[in-house]
C-alpha cells in the first residue's frame, strides 16, 4: 500500500499544478486509505504538504504573471486568520465520540472525513454546473465584490482548518465569480493562498501531537516533484477543460470517500 500512496503523492503535485486545487482533495484520503495514518492527524499533515507544494507552484505561476497578489491579500488574510484560529482551538476541543445515530457511532474521525467528502460533492456540482457564467464573467473588466470575497476567505479557512484541505476546490470558483479573475489567473492566485494558510494552519497543529516527519518529507518531496509536471501539463489544456474536468473529478472523489466512510465507518481508523 505505502508504494500506491508514494505514487498517489506524484499526483498530488501534479493536480496542484494542472488546476491550483485538488491537491488536499488527494492528500487526505492518500494518508489514511495507503499510509494508515489516522483521520485528525491527516489533516494536520495536508495541511504542511499542500502548504509547501503549493508554495513552490506560486513561484512558477508568478513568472508566468498568472498570479493576482491584492487579489490573494484580500482573500488570504480572513482565511488565514480563521484557519490558524480552527487548527489552535475549534479541532482539539472535538470530543473523539459526537453521538450515534442507530448503530452508527459518529466519531470525531468520521465526521471530519464525511464533512470533507459532502464538501468536494457541492463544490463539484456548483463548478460544472457554473461553467459557462464562470467564462462570462471572467471575460469582463475586473472587479472586486469585497464583502463577498472577504466572507468568502474566513468560510474557507474555517473549513479548510476542520478538514485539512487546501481548498482550491473552493478557492477557485470564488475568485472566478466574484473577483472575475481568468480561469488561469485562479489557479495561480489560489495556489498562492493555499500555501499561505496552509503552512501557517499547520503551525497550529504543532504540540498537540508527534509528527511521522520521515513520512510527511517524503510525500511533500514527491509532491512538489509533481508540481513541477502538472504545470507543464496545464499550458497545453484550455481552461474551460481544466475547470471541468476538475468538478468531475472532485465529485467523484466526494462519492467514493462518502461510500468508503459510511460502510465501514471503522475499517481504516
Amino acid at each position: 500500500m505505502e508504494i500506491a500512496g508514494y505514487i498517489a503523492s506524484l499526483l498530488i503535485g501534479i493536480s496542484l499544478g494542472l488546476i491550483g486545487g485538488g491537491g488536499s482533495i488527494l492528500t487526505v484520503p492518500v494518508l489514511v486509505y495507503l499510509f494508515r495514518v489516522a483521520p485528525v492527524a491527516a489533516t494536520a499533515y495536508s495541511l504542511f504538504i499542500v502548504g509547501a507544494t503549493s508554495l513552490v507552484g506560486t513561484f512558477q505561476k508568478k513568472k508566468s504573471g498568472e498570479i493576482n497578489l491584492k487579489t490573494a491579500v484580500i482573500f488570504g488574510l480572513p482565511s488565514i486568520a480563521a484557519v490558524y484560529a480552527t487548527r489552535a482551538f475549534i479541532v482539539p476541543a472535538i470530543p473523539a465520540t459526537l453521538f450515534t445515530i442507530g448503530g452508527l457511532t459518529i466519531t470525531k474521525p468520521l465526521l471530519m472525513m464525511i464533512l470533507f467528502a459532502l464538501l468536494m460533492v457541492f463544490t463539484s456540482v456548483s463548478m460544472i454546473r457554473n461553467k459557462q457564467k464562470a467564462a462570462r464573467q471572467a471575460a469582463g473588466e475586473q472587479h472586486f465584490n469585497y464583502p463577498m470575497i472577504l466572507l468568502e476567505g474566513t468560510v474557507v479557512g474555517v473549513i479548510t482548518g476542520l478538514v485539512g484541505a487546501g481548498g482550491g476546490f473552493l478557492i477557485i470558483p470564488a475568485l472566478v465569480l466574484l473577483s472575475k479573475l481568468p480561469m488561469k489567473q485562479a489557479v495561480g492566485t489560489s495556489l498562492l493562498i493555499i500555501a499561505a494558510k496552509s503552512l501557517i494552519g499547520f503551525t497550529g497543529d504543532l504540540g498537540h501531537g508527534a509528527m511521522d516527519w520521515g513520512l510527511l518529507l517524503g510525500v511533500t518531496a514527491l509532491a512538489v516533484a509533481g508540481i513541477f509536471i502538472g504545470n507543464m501539463i496545464s499550458n497545453k489544456i484550455p481552461s474551460g477543460g481544466l475547470q471541468k474536468g476538475f468538478g468531475w473529478f472532485v465529485l467523484a472523489m466526494g462519492i467514493y470517500i462518502i461510500v468508503k466512510e459510511l460502510i465501514f465507518p471503522m475499517a481504516d481508523h
